[in-house]
């Protein structure tokens, strides 16, 4: 979660509307026989082969969609399992983009305008760069779309389309938002789709991640009940609570555990590392039929070890250890490329792994996106090497390193990457961790056929170049070519 994570992050829409288009659009609403038809796509940045049954899809698309009026007929697309149906077919298109996406979704947007079709964009990426998203798309949705959505539509509907519909960043701890429209992703595959989002916003505020510019600086969490109804009325057992930090606040999230142990479901989700300072809630977590946790340990030296969201009075090892002989999968998230990372950060990070011994770690480069400090920093450093947003995506060197150069962040992370997932390696993993051992193989599997096909890069690769020093404004010329985005 990075599960996909992430996709939480995306929310919906928006961009500039010609008169003529909009007329278009209005007669032929009013004069056709059937209802309007929304369009919703998730862009998809490269083929997935058969993993793409093993993703989770699009909750901020389903969430959209529960927001649309009846008269309307919605469809989704998700791009890893569907063809694009391009052309004059829908009334409307709706694009989410997260920063990796942002020149796949331009392409889609670009080629519906073309055809006559009007797009609104949203999600993480327009939020924080409205301006680049509005020379693709009709309007652009800022932030979350259950403030905006409906005068959107009306808008649209009446003929004053605007190019911008922001929504207000929430001020209490309260979160209300529709149950999802999973009726339709019907004739779709994945994992599973019985996916929940119960809490938004995130009070940390860490330098390199987007989740509370876009969702606010508070956890905010729905009404227990309606969480559990919703859960209630999925027909089977597997739940993934699609939630930035589910466990943030442990006040709200007790009666939430309380509530689900009646309810007999399994469930994964992410969280912060420090609510296992408290063993009766992790006891709570565990009986409540929690199978896997995906934390965010970001460094295992310096600064960013010591982070708010896991800092606290036991160490980072003893933690793991503990949701570890709790019998619940750990993944830990672990970023390469720091200020204070030199290429011993490596070596260090795997020692570490090898004694704490979480279920499957996972290893990403630093990605500064927009919308961060860290790539307003950067940038003003002139350390961003090139802004095409396609290799925004964890596994790519899109920045000049303080302490290494980029190739050999690039290969320390790829050495590390296969040294943590040998057979070895793996076996001692699931040897130490004591509960699901069949479900743990299957996991670090899964991890092992990607990582053996990992191959070394040059230093054009790496994209060792000189510094990218001109505005956001011409992004789009280094395009060439996805909440929350380094969330957890």
């Amino acid at each position: 979660m990075v599960w996909a994570t992430y996709d939480i992050l995306s929310a919906v829409f928006s961009l500039p509307c010609c008169p003529i288009l909009v007329r278009t659009v209005q007669r032929s609403l009013r004069h056709q026989p059937s209802p309007p038809r929304l369009l919703l796509i998730y862009p998809a940045t490269h083929k997935l082969g058969w993993v793409k049954y093993f993703q989770l899809p699009s909750l901020s698309l389903q969430q959209v969609a529960a927001l649309i009026p009846p008269a309307w007929e919605v469809t989704l697309v998700d791009e890893s399992q569907d063809a694009i149906p391009f052309g004059r077919h829908y009334d409307l298109v709706g694009i989410t983009a997260m920063t990796h996406q942002a020149t796949r979704a331009y392409e889609i947007a670009d080629q519906f305008r073309r055809a006559g079709v009007p797009v609104i964009m949203g999600g993480m990426h327009p939020t924080v760069m409205p301006e680049e998203a509005l020379a693709h798309a009709d309007a652009v949705v800022i932030g979350e779309a259950e403030a905006v959505m409906a005068r959107l539509l009306d808008d649209l509907l009446g003929g004053r389309l605007e190019k911008i519909y922001r929504a207000p960043i929430a001020q209490d701890d309260k979160l209300e938002i529709p149950w999802s429209r999973r009726e339709i992703l019907n004739g779709k595959r994945y994992i599973t789709t019985q996916t929940v989002q119960t809490s938004r916003g995130c009070p940390y505020d860490c330098a390199f991640c987007t989740v509370t510019h876009y969702f606010g600086n508070r956890f905010r969490y729905r009404d227990t009940a309606d969480i559990l109804a919703e859960i209630s009325s999925f027909p089977k057992k597997l739940v993934i609570f699609l939630d930035d930090n589910l466990l943030g606040d442990p006040a709200k999230a007790r009666p939430i555990l309380e509530g689900i142990a009646e309810l007999g479901i399994r469930w994964g989700s992410q969280t912060s590392l420090r609510f296992a300072e408290d063993r009766e809630l992790l006891k709570l977590v565990a009986r409540s039929g929690c199978i896997g946790l995906f934390v965010g340990i970001e460094s295992v030296t310096g600064p960013y070890s010591l982070l708010a969201k896991s800092a606290g009075q036991s160490t980072q090892i003893d933690l793991m250890k503990r949701i570890r002989d709790a019998g619940i999968i750990l993944e830990a998230s672990f970023i390469f490329g720091f200020d204070d990372h030199d290429q011993s950060i490596f070596e260090k990070t795997l020692r570490f792994v090898e004694e704490c011994t979480p279920s499957v770690p996972t290893f990403n480069l630093l990605t500064p996106y927009p919308g961060t400090r860290l790539f307003q920093q950067y940038e003003q450093e002139g350390r961003i090497l090139h802004r095409d947003w396609s290799r925004y995506n964890h596994s790519e060197v899109v920045f000049r390193p303080k302490l290494m150069t980029p190739e050999q962040l690039y290969q320390g992370w790829l050495e590390a990457r296969k040294a943590a997932y040998t057979w070895p390696s793996i076996f001692s993993r699931i040897w130490k961790n004591p509960g699901r051992r069949l479900t743990n193989l299957a996991y670090n599997v899964l991890r092992k056929g990607p990582n053996d096909h990992l191959q070394p890069a040059s230093a054009a690769e790496c994209a060792v170049c000189q510094p990218c020093c001109d505005t956001l404004s011409n992004a789009n010329a280094a395009n060439h070519h996805l909440e929350s985005e380094h969330a957890g």
